[in-house]
C-alpha cells in the first residue's frame, strides 16, 4: 500500500517523525510530499493539494496531511475530486471513517497531538478498510455522485 504524507510548517516536525516511524514497515511504500524544509510562510492548501492529487491518481493509496488544527488541511483536501478526507482526532474516528465512509485521507491537528496519539491514529487508519456493507456502499455512491456534480 502506498501512503502519501504532507505537512505545512506547523505539522512539519510531526510529519518527519511519522515518516521515520512508517518507513521500512512491511507492505508500506511511504512517499513524503513535503514540506521538505521548515518554511514558516508555507500554506496548507498547497500540501493538501499535493497529497489529494496523489491519492486520486493512485487508486488504493491513502494520504495523511498535517497542519496546525487539521481543519484547513481537511477543507483543502476535500476540494480534490475523489478525495474523502476528515479531521481525525482519535483512533476510533480513524477506524469508523475507513470502515463506514471509505475515507482515503486523514488530516491531523499537529498542534494538538502527541507523537503517541499520532502513531495510534495512523496505525488504525492503515490497518482498517472499507466494510463493503450494502448501506456503506450506497452512501459512498451518493457521496461520489455529489463529488461528480460539483461545478
Amino acid at each position: 500500500m502506498t501512503v502519501y504524507l504532507g505537512a505545512d510548517h506547523r505539522g512539519f516536525r510531526l510529519k518527519n517523525r511519522l515518516v521515520a516511524y512508517l518507513e521500512g514497515r512491511k507492505g508500506l511504500e511511504i512517499i513524503d510530499l513535503g514540506a521538505e524544509e521548515l518554511v514558516l510562510d508555507d500554506d496548507y492548501p498547497d500540501i493538501s493539494q499535493k497529497v489529494g492529487m496523489a491519492v486520486r491518481e493512485d487508486p488504493g493509496s491513502l494520504g495523511i496531511v498535517l497542519c496546525g488544527s487539521g481543519v484547513g488541511a481537511t477543507i483543502a483536501a476535500n476540494k480534490i475530486r475523489g478525495v474523502r478526507a476528515s479531521l481525525v482526532p482519535d483512533a476510533w474516528t480513524a477506524q469508523a471513517g475507513r470502515n463506514d465512509d471509505d475515507m482515503n485521507v486523514i488530516c491531523l491537528a499537529a498542534d494538538r497531538m502527541t507523537f503517541e496519539q499520532t502513531k495510534r491514529i495512523v496505525r488504525t487508519f492503515l490497518q482498517s478498510s472499507f466494510s463493503e456493507a450494502k448501506r456503506f456502499r450506497r452512501r459512498r455512491a451518493k457521496v461520489q455522485k455529489l463529488d461528480q456534480q460539483r461545478p
